[in-house]
């Protein structure tokens, strides 16, 4: 049994960055809370970041890429491959159960405990149980609407929270100005 949080959906769009999250956390099938709040703004607001996973591995890992932007002068990819690598290869940081997603004004990035740092294609990311509903939404939305970025990602999770049991409609969305 494993409590979690779940959905984390970020994106870069008409020169706006936004990173949304539901508020949900649960322990196997039972909603334990429905208002966690998943995002940091790191290093002067310059940074998002969003998770999903297990809420204690979570903070473990936010507090260790804080640690890299502010070793790398935040560079945020430098940052990102430094804690891929020291995830992958530490013996207790191996075992953290959390998928993070960061993103500044120049890069979107999934970074796993599999030593994966990935940038996609379309600037658009998204983690946790309700993630292939959510990045289904926003893709659309991208597609054949005139939405700005914070209001698609609010709109992508709240399609997901309609359809995944493990994401709930208490969304927020960080913004970076």
């Amino acid at each position: 049994m494993k409590i979690r949080s779940t959905t984390i959906l970020g994106m870069r769009h008409k020169n706006k960055v936004a990173l949304g999250g539901d508020g949900q956390v649960t322990f196997d099938d039972t909603v334990l809370k429905h208002s966690a709040v998943k995002l940091r703004r790191l290093y002067d607001d310059k940074i998002l970041a969003g998770f999903a996973g297990s809420a204690g591995d979570a903070v473990t890992l936010f507090e260790r890429f804080e640690q890299k932007v502010d070793e790398f002068s935040g560079n945020l990819p430098r940052a990102a491959v430094e804690l891929a690598k020291d995830w992958r290869m530490d013996k207790y940081l191996r075992r953290l159960e959390a998928i993070l997603i960061v993103m500044d004004a120049d890069h979107a990035l999934l970074i796993s405990g599999n030593g994966d740092v990935i940038e996609p294609d379309d600037d658009i990311l998204a983690v946790g149980s309700g993630a292939p509903y959510a990045l289904a939404a926003a893709r659309a939305l991208v597609g054949h609407t005139k939405m700005d970025a914070s209001s698609i990602v609010k709109a992508a999770l709240e399609i997901a929270a309609d359809i995944c049991i493990y994401t709930n409609n208490d969304i927020t969305v960080e913004v970076l100005k």
